[in-house]
Protein backbone atom coordinates (compact mmCIF):
# COMPACT_ATOMS: atom_id res chain seq x y z
CA UNK A 1 0.00 0.00 0.00
CA UNK A 2 1.79 3.25 -1.16
CA UNK A 3 0.71 6.37 0.23
CA UNK A 4 2.53 9.87 0.53
CA UNK A 5 3.83 8.98 3.93
CA UNK A 6 5.50 5.58 2.49
CA UNK A 7 7.21 7.48 -0.19
CA UNK A 8 8.00 10.33 2.43
CA UNK A 9 9.33 7.94 5.13
CA UNK A 10 11.20 5.06 2.86
CA UNK A 11 8.49 2.93 4.43
CA UNK A 12 6.70 -0.27 3.05
CA UNK A 13 3.31 0.08 4.75
CA UNK A 14 1.46 3.07 5.98
CA UNK A 15 1.82 2.24 9.92
CA UNK A 16 3.42 4.34 12.23
CA UNK A 17 4.50 3.31 15.78
CA UNK A 18 3.62 5.48 18.60
CA UNK A 19 6.25 7.04 20.93
CA UNK A 20 5.56 5.99 24.11
CA UNK A 21 7.42 6.54 27.21
CA UNK A 22 8.92 3.70 29.41
CA UNK A 23 7.69 1.66 25.78
CA UNK A 24 9.28 2.88 22.84
CA UNK A 25 12.17 0.98 23.56
CA UNK A 26 14.63 -0.22 20.90
CA UNK A 27 13.40 -3.78 20.45
CA UNK A 28 10.29 -2.90 19.91
CA UNK A 29 10.97 -0.17 17.19
CA UNK A 30 13.18 -2.13 15.42
CA UNK A 31 10.38 -4.81 15.06
CA UNK A 32 7.93 -1.97 13.57
CA UNK A 33 10.83 -1.11 10.93
CA UNK A 34 11.67 -4.82 10.45
CA UNK A 35 8.12 -5.24 9.28
CA UNK A 36 7.59 -2.10 7.08
CA UNK A 37 6.19 0.35 9.30
CA UNK A 38 7.79 3.03 11.08
CA UNK A 39 9.59 2.27 14.52
CA UNK A 40 10.04 5.28 17.13
CA UNK A 41 12.16 5.31 20.10
CA UNK A 42 11.01 7.89 22.52
CA UNK A 43 14.13 10.06 23.59
CA UNK A 44 12.52 11.28 27.64
CA UNK A 45 12.12 7.49 28.20
CA UNK A 46 16.16 7.81 28.13
CA UNK A 47 17.63 9.21 31.69
CA UNK A 48 20.01 11.37 29.62
CA UNK A 49 20.96 12.43 25.91
CA UNK A 50 24.55 10.49 26.11
CA UNK A 51 21.94 7.56 26.82
CA UNK A 52 19.62 8.48 24.03
CA UNK A 53 23.21 8.04 21.40
CA UNK A 54 23.23 4.68 22.79
CA UNK A 55 19.50 3.68 22.13
CA UNK A 56 19.47 4.83 18.87
CA UNK A 57 22.48 2.83 18.62
CA UNK A 58 20.74 -0.27 19.78
CA UNK A 59 18.28 0.14 17.20
CA UNK A 60 20.70 0.37 14.08
CA UNK A 61 21.95 -2.79 15.50
CA UNK A 62 18.45 -4.69 15.19
CA UNK A 63 17.56 -2.85 11.77
CA UNK A 64 18.89 -1.22 8.53
CA UNK A 65 14.57 0.31 7.91
CA UNK A 66 14.31 3.68 8.74
CA UNK A 67 13.28 4.32 12.14
CA UNK A 68 12.32 7.36 14.52
CA UNK A 69 12.87 9.07 17.78
CA UNK A 70 9.85 11.07 19.47
CA UNK A 71 10.54 14.61 21.47
CA UNK A 72 7.54 15.08 23.18
CA UNK A 73 7.46 18.69 25.32
CA UNK A 74 5.57 19.31 27.93
CA UNK A 75 5.72 21.04 31.14
CA UNK A 76 7.73 19.24 33.87
CA UNK A 77 8.73 20.33 38.16
CA UNK A 78 11.87 19.22 36.76
CA UNK A 79 13.50 21.01 33.96
CA UNK A 80 14.30 18.53 31.00
CA UNK A 81 17.45 19.04 28.88
CA UNK A 82 15.56 19.37 26.05
CA UNK A 83 18.00 21.02 23.76
CA UNK A 84 20.59 18.87 24.84
CA UNK A 85 18.22 15.61 24.12
CA UNK A 86 17.82 17.43 20.60
CA UNK A 87 21.63 17.54 19.65
CA UNK A 88 22.06 14.02 20.63
CA UNK A 89 19.15 12.67 18.18
CA UNK A 90 20.94 15.23 15.44
CA UNK A 91 23.93 14.13 16.23
CA UNK A 92 23.10 10.67 15.66
CA UNK A 93 22.12 10.97 12.47
CA UNK A 94 18.31 10.50 12.65
CA UNK A 95 16.35 11.31 9.83
CA UNK A 96 12.78 10.98 11.25
CA UNK A 97 11.76 12.86 14.63
CA UNK A 98 7.95 12.78 16.17
CA UNK A 99 7.34 15.97 18.28
CA UNK A 100 4.51 16.28 20.40
CA UNK A 101 3.55 18.11 23.29
CA UNK A 102 4.35 21.94 23.51
CA UNK A 103 5.12 24.18 20.75
CA UNK A 104 8.31 22.67 19.00
CA UNK A 105 8.96 25.80 16.98
CA UNK A 106 12.49 26.11 17.97
CA UNK A 107 13.15 22.60 17.97
CA UNK A 108 11.92 22.03 14.27
CA UNK A 109 13.68 24.65 13.21
CA UNK A 110 16.94 23.01 14.66
CA UNK A 111 15.84 19.43 13.15
CA UNK A 112 15.08 21.00 9.23
CA UNK A 113 19.17 22.73 9.07
CA UNK A 114 20.15 18.50 9.46
CA UNK A 115 17.23 17.90 6.97
CA UNK A 116 15.06 15.69 9.20
CA UNK A 117 11.92 14.78 7.99
CA UNK A 118 8.92 15.90 11.17
CA UNK A 119 6.11 14.13 12.06
CA UNK A 120 3.92 16.55 14.63
CA UNK A 121 1.78 14.74 17.03
CA UNK A 122 -1.41 17.18 18.15
CA UNK A 123 -4.92 17.08 19.33
CA UNK A 124 -6.39 20.18 17.28
CA UNK A 125 -6.45 21.78 13.77
CA UNK A 126 -5.31 25.08 15.14
CA UNK A 127 -1.91 23.49 17.00
CA UNK A 128 -1.88 21.56 13.75
CA UNK A 129 -1.57 24.68 11.63
CA UNK A 130 0.53 26.18 13.42
CA UNK A 131 2.79 23.04 13.35
CA UNK A 132 2.59 23.49 9.44
CA UNK A 133 3.50 27.06 9.21
CA UNK A 134 6.53 26.14 11.55
CA UNK A 135 8.09 23.33 8.92
CA UNK A 136 6.05 20.21 10.01
CA UNK A 137 6.20 17.88 7.08
CA UNK A 138 3.27 15.33 8.68
CA UNK A 139 0.57 16.29 10.70
CA UNK A 140 -0.31 13.17 13.27
CA UNK A 141 -3.55 14.47 14.47
CA UNK A 142 -4.10 12.83 17.30
CA UNK A 143 -8.25 12.04 18.36
CA UNK A 144 -10.08 11.74 21.93
CA UNK A 145 -10.24 8.39 21.93
CA UNK A 146 -6.15 7.97 21.95
CA UNK A 147 -4.30 7.01 25.24
CA UNK A 148 -2.16 9.47 27.26
CA UNK A 149 -2.49 13.40 26.73
CA UNK A 150 -6.04 14.21 24.97
CA UNK A 151 -6.15 17.64 24.68
CA UNK A 152 -8.82 19.43 26.12
CA UNK A 153 -10.98 19.71 23.20
CA UNK A 154 -12.55 16.15 23.06
CA UNK A 155 -12.66 15.85 19.50
CA UNK A 156 -13.17 12.36 17.77
CA UNK A 157 -11.74 11.08 14.58
CA UNK A 158 -14.05 10.82 12.63
CA UNK A 159 -14.54 14.85 12.72
CA UNK A 160 -11.06 15.72 13.65
CA UNK A 161 -9.29 13.83 10.82
CA UNK A 162 -11.15 15.03 7.53
CA UNK A 163 -11.43 18.97 9.34
CA UNK A 164 -7.75 18.85 9.31
CA UNK A 165 -7.02 17.52 5.75
CA UNK A 166 -9.77 19.83 4.74
CA UNK A 167 -7.22 22.70 5.90
CA UNK A 168 -3.88 21.16 5.88
CA UNK A 169 -1.47 21.27 2.88
CA UNK A 170 0.35 18.85 4.11
CA UNK A 171 -0.14 14.81 4.66
CA UNK A 172 -2.11 13.60 7.75
CA UNK A 173 -1.96 10.56 10.11
CA UNK A 174 -5.23 9.15 12.26
CA UNK A 175 -3.91 8.22 15.60
CA UNK A 176 -5.98 7.58 18.78
CA UNK A 177 -7.96 4.66 18.42
CA UNK A 178 -6.38 3.00 15.41
CA UNK A 179 -5.79 -0.92 15.95
CA UNK A 180 -6.84 -2.80 12.93
CA UNK A 181 -7.31 -3.05 9.13
CA UNK A 182 -10.32 -1.25 9.50
CA UNK A 183 -9.04 1.32 11.04
CA UNK A 184 -6.37 1.57 8.39
CA UNK A 185 -8.98 1.43 5.77
CA UNK A 186 -11.43 4.00 7.60
CA UNK A 187 -8.37 6.54 8.03
CA UNK A 188 -7.68 6.54 4.19
CA UNK A 189 -11.23 6.81 3.36
CA UNK A 190 -11.84 9.88 5.63
CA UNK A 191 -8.24 11.52 3.42
CA UNK A 192 -5.58 10.52 5.93
CA UNK A 193 -1.91 9.00 4.19
CA UNK A 194 -1.75 6.15 6.98
CA UNK A 195 -2.07 5.16 10.78
CA UNK A 196 -0.18 5.71 14.01
CA UNK A 197 -0.64 2.80 16.29
CA UNK A 198 0.25 2.64 20.41
CA UNK A 199 -1.72 0.69 22.14
CA UNK A 200 -2.11 -2.06 19.29
CA UNK A 201 2.11 -2.20 19.17
CA UNK A 202 2.11 -2.43 23.30
CA UNK A 203 0.01 -6.02 22.70
CA UNK A 204 2.83 -7.78 20.71
CA UNK A 205 5.78 -9.85 21.43
CA UNK A 206 8.12 -7.55 20.92
CA UNK A 207 7.06 -4.62 23.09
CA UNK A 208 9.40 -4.58 26.05
CA UNK A 209 6.79 -4.38 29.09
CA UNK A 210 5.73 -7.07 31.15
CA UNK A 211 2.90 -9.82 29.81
CA UNK A 212 0.74 -9.09 32.79
CA UNK A 213 0.28 -5.76 31.28
CA UNK A 214 0.00 -6.90 27.81
CA UNK A 215 -2.70 -9.67 29.23
CA UNK A 216 -4.66 -6.45 30.96
CA UNK A 217 -5.30 -5.15 28.04
CA UNK A 218 -6.48 -7.97 25.93
CA UNK A 219 -8.74 -8.60 28.88
CA UNK A 220 -9.91 -5.05 29.11
CA UNK A 221 -12.80 -2.74 27.30
CA UNK A 222 -13.80 0.30 25.87
CA UNK A 223 -14.53 0.78 29.43
CA UNK A 224 -11.79 0.23 31.50
CA UNK A 225 -10.14 3.59 30.89
CA UNK A 226 -10.88 7.53 32.39
CA UNK A 227 -9.29 10.44 31.66
CA UNK A 228 -7.16 12.54 34.70
CA UNK A 229 -5.87 15.77 34.95
CA UNK A 230 -8.86 17.42 34.06
CA UNK A 231 -8.50 19.80 36.71
CA UNK A 232 -4.80 20.98 35.57
CA UNK A 233 -5.76 21.26 32.20
CA UNK A 234 -3.61 18.05 30.91
CA UNK A 235 -6.16 15.95 30.31
CA UNK A 236 -4.72 12.14 30.23
CA UNK A 237 -6.40 8.70 29.11
CA UNK A 238 -5.13 6.19 31.31
CA UNK A 239 -6.26 2.77 32.97
CA UNK A 240 -9.19 2.87 35.22
CA UNK A 241 -6.77 1.64 38.19
CA UNK A 242 -6.86 2.40 41.96
CA UNK A 243 -4.22 5.22 41.37
CA UNK A 244 -6.43 6.47 38.43
CA UNK A 245 -9.27 6.58 40.80
CA UNK A 246 -7.30 7.91 43.58
CA UNK A 247 -6.32 10.90 41.52
CA UNK A 248 -9.90 11.36 40.00
CA UNK A 249 -11.12 11.56 44.00
CA UNK A 250 -8.26 14.17 44.57
CA UNK A 251 -9.86 16.42 41.30
CA UNK A 252 -12.57 15.96 42.57
CA UNK A 253 -12.21 17.82 45.78
CA UNK A 254 -9.98 20.44 44.02
CA UNK A 255 -6.49 19.75 45.07
CA UNK A 256 -3.55 21.02 43.06
CA UNK A 257 -0.51 19.52 41.42
CA UNK A 258 1.34 19.32 44.65
CA UNK A 259 -1.07 17.06 45.91
CA UNK A 260 -1.85 14.95 42.87
CA UNK A 261 1.83 15.18 41.94
CA UNK A 262 3.40 12.41 44.05
CA UNK A 263 0.51 10.43 42.91
CA UNK A 264 0.53 10.49 39.16
CA UNK A 265 4.80 10.02 39.17
CA UNK A 266 6.36 8.48 36.24
CA UNK A 267 8.66 5.84 38.25
CA UNK A 268 5.42 4.64 39.65
CA UNK A 269 3.99 4.00 35.78
CA UNK A 270 7.45 3.03 35.35
CA UNK A 271 6.66 -0.20 37.86
CA UNK A 272 3.58 -0.88 36.22
CA UNK A 273 5.55 -2.19 32.93
CA UNK A 274 8.52 -3.26 34.59
CA UNK A 275 6.94 -5.53 37.37
CA UNK A 276 3.61 -6.20 36.02
CA UNK A 277 1.67 -4.80 38.86
CA UNK A 278 -0.98 -2.86 36.82
CA UNK A 279 -2.06 -1.34 39.84
CA UNK A 280 1.22 0.37 40.88
CA UNK A 281 0.77 3.45 39.34
CA UNK A 282 -0.80 5.60 36.66
CA UNK A 283 -0.56 3.94 33.08
CA UNK A 284 -1.94 4.66 29.64
CA UNK A 285 -3.57 2.99 27.24
CA UNK A 286 -6.65 3.84 24.64
CA UNK A 287 -10.40 3.09 23.90
CA UNK A 288 -8.36 0.52 21.17
CA UNK A 289 -7.62 -1.91 23.65
CA UNK A 290 -11.63 -3.22 23.33
CA UNK A 291 -10.65 -4.37 20.08
CA UNK A 292 -7.74 -6.22 21.14
CA UNK A 293 -7.94 -10.18 21.66
CA UNK A 294 -4.30 -11.26 21.00
CA UNK A 295 -0.36 -10.62 21.30
CA UNK A 296 0.94 -11.48 18.18
CA UNK A 297 4.39 -10.69 16.40
CA UNK A 298 4.95 -6.95 14.99
CA UNK A 299 5.45 -9.09 11.80
CA UNK A 300 2.39 -10.83 12.14
CA UNK A 301 0.31 -7.85 13.41
CA UNK A 302 1.50 -5.45 10.42
CA UNK A 303 0.67 -8.23 7.82
CA UNK A 304 -2.49 -8.87 8.79
CA UNK A 305 -3.65 -5.70 9.04
CA UNK A 306 -2.29 -4.99 5.57
CA UNK A 307 -3.74 -7.99 3.70
CA UNK A 308 -7.07 -7.00 6.07
CA UNK A 309 -7.64 -3.75 4.59
CA UNK A 310 -6.60 -5.25 0.63
CA UNK A 311 -9.25 -7.75 1.58
CA UNK A 312 -12.04 -4.95 2.70
CA UNK A 313 -11.03 -2.38 -0.18
CA UNK A 314 -11.01 -4.87 -3.06
CA UNK A 315 -13.83 -7.63 -1.65
CA UNK A 316 -16.22 -5.96 0.41
CA UNK A 317 -16.22 -1.81 -1.04
CA UNK A 318 -15.63 -3.05 -4.65
CA UNK A 319 -18.50 -5.82 -4.11
CA UNK A 320 -21.10 -3.08 -2.48
CA UNK A 321 -20.29 -0.76 -5.43
CA UNK A 322 -20.65 -3.45 -7.79
CA UNK A 323 -24.09 -4.44 -6.18
CA UNK A 324 -24.96 -0.88 -6.63
CA UNK A 325 -24.40 -0.65 -10.38
CA UNK A 326 -26.35 -3.69 -10.84
CA UNK A 327 -29.28 -1.99 -9.06
CA UNK A 328 -29.43 1.15 -10.76
CA UNK A 329 -29.11 -1.20 -13.92
CA UNK A 330 -32.47 -2.77 -13.19
CA UNK A 331 -34.21 0.29 -12.45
Amino acid sequence: METKITRMLGIEHPIVQGGMQWVSYAELAAAVSNAGGLGIITALTQPSPKALVNEIARVRSMTDKPFGVNLTILPTLKPIPYDDYRQAIIDSGVKIVETAGSNPGGHIAKLKEAGITILHKCTTVPHALTAQELGADIISIDGFECAGHVGEEDIPNFILIPTAISRLRIPVIASGGMVDERSLVGALALGAEGINMGTRFMCTKEAPIHDRVKEAIVAQSERDTCVILRSLRNSSRVARNQVAEAVLELERKGLGIQDIGPVVSGAKGRRVYEEGDINAGIWTVGLAQALINDIPSCQALISRIVQGAEDIITKRLDAICSSSTLVESTL
